[in-house]
């Protein structure tokens, strides 16, 4: 598979174009990533910009001030999104919250901290620190296999 990136000022969004011999499998299933692909992106204001994020590249999402915000290792972003609807727009697998006003991305985790009484201390890449709320350590145990 050959990729071929192009920018193009003017251009509203991303488009992409698949190009192959003939319809298949492989065409089919990179159609649908793409498709899946482009429910997860987010957009993220900086100032008056405004950026796209790619969910994969998230650490985390919370609520601060009465604003959500995204963090990944780029910087910090305020979202127009609430926390419960990142909950169901983010995949469940890789997303999951950890208190009132937190949600993680699991493949995101550095080091756990389980020595902490009824929490878990969770570092991030690039170092950021989290604290998992008494009344969500079970369901971050489930999901990391831990109990």
């Amino acid at each position: 598979m050959q990729v071929e990136v192009r920018y193009r000022p003017g251009t509203e969004g991303i488009r992409v174009v698949v190009e192959a011999e003939r319809d298949g499998p492989e065409v089919r299933a990179l159609v649908e990533r793409l498709m899946d692909l482009d429910e997860k992106v987010l957009l993220g204001r900086l100032g008056e910009q405004v950026i796209p994020l790619c969910a994969d590249s998230l650490l985390r999402c919370y609520a601060q001030g009465g604003r959500v915000k995204a963090e990944n290792e780029q910087g910090t972003y305020d979202l127009k999104e609430r926390l419960y609807e990142l909950e169901n727009k983010l995949d469940r697998h890789v997303f999951v919250r950890i208190s009132h006003s937190e949600i993680i991305n699991l493949r995101k985790i550095t080091a756990l901290d389980l020595s902490l009484t009824g929490t878990i201390r969770i570092t991030l890449d690039g170092g950021t620190v989290c604290y998992v709320s008494r009344r969500f350590v079970k369901k971050i145990k489930e999901a990391l296999e831990l109990s």
